[in-house]
């Protein structure tokens, strides 16, 4: 079984990561991988270049974005009780529909939710969660907060809402 990366940063994810999208895919060449995902921060200014530079190479482009989750409502200009402005979510693509709605996503986060960042929030997630695979993120995701302040029934009910949208395609990372 091969192994894949899902989460990658370029420089397109501004203060975070510094690789360009053609060097990450020479190294994915490099390493005998068949697959790579690109998830910079907020962005897709990426995955058009990244989408061709994998064909070129052989590699099949796994496009997506790591989003800044509103703790309530993307309009809210305020942080939550324990100081959060937003948490962490991966969304990836699995078909044209998925690529459609993290564009809109994308779009709507940069120009309905920003506040120091590009944001979304449950009701954009719901409307627009339509082939898209989702992953809780690294521990700046919501439920790894939970987790972290040792609120798990929070965490419970964090989880519970993401299976219920995205059903199968919700994976927790830890």
């Amino acid at each position: 079984m091969g192994f894949t990366h899902l989460h990658v940063h370029t420089d397109y994810s501004l203060l975070d990561g510094m690789s360009k999208v053609e060097d990450v895919v020479k190294k994915v060449k490099q390493a005998g991988m068949t697959a790579c995902a690109i998830t910079d921060h907020g962005s897709g200014a990426g995955l058009v270049s990244f989408f061709d530079a994998c064909k070129e190479e052989g590699i099949k482009p796994i496009l997506g974005c790591e989003f800044y989750e509103a703790p309530q409502s993307r309009f809210d200009r305020k942080a939550d009780e324990n100081g959060h402005r937003y948490f962490h979510l991966i969304l990836l693509v699995k078909n044209e529909t998925g690529y459609k709605n993290l564009c809109k996503l994308i779009t709507r986060s940069n120009t309905e939710g920003f506040y120091y960042k590009p944001r979304i929030d449950r009701e954009l997630l719901t409307q627009f969660h339509e082939g898209l695979v989702c992953l809780s993120a690294c521990a700046a995701g919501r439920i790894q907060q939970d987790i972290i302040r040792g609120d798990i029934n929070k965490a419970e009910e964090d989880l519970q809402w993401y299976r219920d949208l995205f059903k199968e395609d919700f994976y927790l990372e830890i």
